[in-house]
């Protein structure tokens, strides 16, 4: 595995031209979306896009499902351009190489799923062999090179787009459903980009799972660095970071600042999008709060090697204690903590909050506090005869993520870490105390750190539990809910997909660690499901299929039926219990 290093800036990149913005080498951070609006509908995209650029975006992507999509980014553009709005337009192709032959004659870049751009997804388990694998490639190349032959001749940029939900069968069968198949899947076709001398390339790995998304960027940025210098062309390309399928609400806000802040944390990323099941403006605010808060300054200096795996998960090895009754650490449930002052508070009405409970007093559990710059009081820790819980106290002048991961690299694995998302009062509204804590705590337990957490940056004591739980299911360490993939709408989308979203959660809201993917069309379903026990997939207008995992089972609900279909087919497998009667 090649290695992968903290940047205590953002890692420099070559700076690549989207019409008249630029990403990458000095520009700043630049904020995207997509609009949800139908392609055909010109006016529809103009006002949409308008109001994007009204809101502070800076690309707006368009899909482009056909060539007929593709010649109406045309007509968009051009009114766009006479109403004063020159921000670059993004094609967004899959499946269709000629809609992005046209799309790319209007759009200032044009955007490529790997996965799916001259493959089709068939599930099918194939051993490849070397000559056979190689033929694969030239295939690809045909299909590809006239697209980047284009692309150069026109001047305008590319964004290779790998998504963990729809890598081709080639892949799948070769590196497996991946990080490290994310990546080669991306790197296959920038080869011959490269082979071509086209160098206007913009890579993203895009995943539901921030995990996931963390480690498959990491490992791509790896790569990279190591692929640099290899043959004088340099492979510094920009980064565009996303969590797609993020969802809508807190959940999909704490889903994409987790993976998206890591990631800035550590110093990479040149361009994001967060991917919202709302209206796309929403995106806007939360971009730009996540660029405000995770800045770079993920690792401290003087240490070389990260006290975790970067590319993929495991938890620290801390052993279990018990505090006031409850187990921490040794792989028990990672733990919420709050601070006398909000337990008083709440004390009147533990018993109604249901899940969203706090469950330890800091004052009462025997917290020893270091510094993690404190070689002596390290020292103390590790010759203790039993294990610590050990936090870091408040006024530290760390960056957050750095000195927790400093803190587990000097500290025995032994000991279980309470994790802080402020080192004191931080002030700011509810967005930004939800993206800093869900940035500083979310990022550290995908890294596997972490045996208990404190939110203290949000001061209203029912809002920082809430926010506490779903960084912990959002992260993937503590499932108490029902678990949803959901896409943010676009021009594929078969039905109004907030509508349904907000119907199916009504539904099924009260079922504990069931996952359930909501899906407008079929571009990233069934391999963005994999991880999902139920799909529900927009299968044609008006139309719905449902999944199983990964497998359809049933086809062509009429969609008024399809959300009660959904609950009969969730009590078919077991999984479904009457939700409790509110007395």
């Amino acid at each position: 595995m090649p290695r992968f290093r903290s940047h205590p800036s953002r890692r420099k990149s070559r700076a690549v031209a989207i019409g008249g913005t630029a990403v990458g080498g000095e520009n700043p951070l630049r904020i995207q979306s997509m609009l949800t609006s139908d392609t055909m509908d010109t006016a529809a995209c103009v006002a949409e896009t308008r109001g994007l650029v009204e809101a502070g975006c800076e690309v707006v992507r368009i899909t482009a499902p056909t060539v007929k999509d593709a010649r109406n980014l045309e007509a968009i553009r051009e009114s766009l351009r006479s109403g004063g709005i020159d921000v670059p337009l993004v094609a967004d192709i899959h499946f269709k190489p000629e809609a992005a032959m046209e799309a790319a004659k209007w759009v200032e870049k044009v955007r490529i799923n790997p996965g799916n751009f001259a493959d089709s997804k068939k599930f099918n388990v194939r051993e490849y062999t070397d000559s056979e694998y190689a033929a694969e490639i030239e295939r690809i190349r045909e299909k590809f090179t006239p697209l980047v032959q284009l692309c150069k001749e026109r001047g305008i940029a590319m964004r290779i787009g790998t998504n963990h939900g729809s890598l081709s069968d080639r892949i799948m069968n070769r590196f497996g459903d991946t990080p490290l198949g994310m990546v080669e899947s991306a790197l296959e076709f920038a080869r011959i980009a490269r082979s071509l001398d086209y160098h206007d390339l913009v890579f993203s790995m895009k995943a539901s799972n921030p995990k996931v998304m963390v480690q498959a960027y990491r490992l791509l940025v790896a790569r990279l660095e190591e692929l640099e210098g290899t043959d004088g062309m340099g492979w510094n390309y920009p980064i565009h970071l996303g969590v797609t399928e993020a969802g809508d609400g807190e959940d999909g806000r704490i889903k994409s600042a987790i993976g998206i802040g890591s990631l800035l944390a550590d110093g990479i990323g040149d361009t994001i999008r967060v991917s919202l099941t709302e209206d796309s403006e929403h995106e806007i605010p939360v971009a730009r709060a996540i660029a405000r808060i995770a800045i770079p300054g993920g690792w401290t200096d003087g240490l070389d090697e990260f006290p975790f795996d970067p590319f993929s998960y495991s938890r620290r090895a801390s052993e279990k204690i018990s505090r006031n009754g409850i187990a921490l650490g040794g792989g028990e449930l990672v733990r919420v903590v709050v601070r006398r002052e909000v337990w008083d508070k709440l004390a009147h009405k533990i018993e109604a909050l249901g899940d969203y409970k706090p469950e330890l007093v800091y004052g009462d559990i025997g917290v020893v506090e270091i510094d993690p710059r404190d070689s002596d009081a390290i020292s103390r820790a590790n010759s203790s005869p039993e294990p610590l819980l050990v936090s870091i106290p408040d006024g530290c002048d760390l960056p957050v993520i750095a000195a927790h991961r400093l803190l587990a690299a000097r500290l025995d694995a032994r000991h279980p870490i309470l994790l802080k998302d402020t080192f004191g009062s931080q002030g700011g509204d509810f967005l930004e105390n939800l993206v800093r804590a869900s940035v500083h705590i979310g990022s550290l337990l995908c890294d596997g750190i972490g045996d208990a957490v404190m939110v203290q940056g949000e001061p209203a004591p029912g809002q920082s539990l809430r926010i506490a739980y779903n960084i912990l299911q959002a992260a993937g360490v503590r499932i108490f809910k029902t678990d949803y993939v959901a896409c943010p709408s676009c021009g594929r989308t078969l039905f109004n997909l907030q509508e349904t979203t907000a119907r199916i959660k009504a539904a099924t809201s009260h079922l504990k660690g069931v996952k359930i993917a909501i899906m407008g069309c079929i571009v990233n379903g069934p391999g963005e499901m994999a991880d999902a026990d139920f799909g529900y997939v927009g299968g044609a207008p008006g139309k719905v299929n449902l999944y199983v995992g990964k497998t359809p089972v049933k086809f062509n609900i009429p969609q008024a039926e399809a959300v009660d279909r959904l609950v009969d087919l969730i009590r078919e497998h077991g999984r479904w219990v009457e939700p409790a009667i509110k007395l």
